[in-house]
């Protein structure tokens, strides 16, 4: 993999949020501290993966309704 571990790190952290996954979150977050990722880029991570994951959820939402027959 060509990406720095704090790359890695941040990655992981989206990744968790946007995948609901609280064990993953925690590692990543311990992962990241250790290594001494600021938490803007944390924060930055995590806003990221939020909206990520609230575009996926309305997708989601407007496809099921779309199946169930409602406009």
């Amino acid at each position: 993999m060509n990406m720095d571990e704090k790359t890695i790190e941040l990655v992981g952290i989206a990744a968790s949020v946007a995948g609901h996954c609280q064990p993953c979150l925690r590692y990543h977050m311990s992962a990241a501290k250790k290594l001494g990722i600021e938490k803007r880029d944390v924060r930055a991570a995590v806003a990221l993966a939020k909206a990520i994951s609230k575009a996926g959820d309305e997708s989601m939402s407007e496809l099921a309704g779309k199946l169930l027959g409602k406009p």
